[in-house]
């Protein structure tokens, strides 16, 4: 499986991005789906997640109210909807794939990892 991350620029703080994962290979409904970010000189960290089985949808406390999951197994992909951007969502941010994710917020449980899009929030 390989995940091509797209979407990401510079947004005025307020404003909205919707971010892209394109998966190819094969069975991409078998995958979990999660997005992470990092943010310079900090640990990678848990965004949202959206499970294969019945599209459970899981984020973290920071974009709760504010990003959107969804993917779309017919066309292998998996999307980030960020609303009400602020500066301190700024980051590198990654979309993973994994088979049998149960701890949802460990990087570890992802076998796959795209190569990250740039978000930029300007004050």
């Amino acid at each position: 499986v390989q995940l091509q991350a797209s979407g990401g620029g510079l947004v005025q703080a307020g404003g909205s991005l919707r971010l892209s994962c394109a998966s190819s290979g094969r069975a991409f409904g078998r995958y979990s789906m999660g997005w992470f970010r990092q943010a310079p000189g900090k640990d990678r960290e848990f965004v949202a997640h959206i499970r294969a089985s019945d599209m459970g949808t899981y984020y973290a406390d920071s974009v709760t109210g504010r990003a959107t999951i969804s993917r779309d197994d017919f066309k292998n992909t998996v999307s980030l909807h960020l609303i009400s951007l602020k500066p301190e969502d700024t980051a590198l941010y990654y979309c993973a794939a994994g088979e049998r994710v149960v701890l949802i917020r460990h990087r570890s449980e992802y076998d796959f990892w795209g190569q990250g899009t740039q978000v930029t929030v300007s004050s």
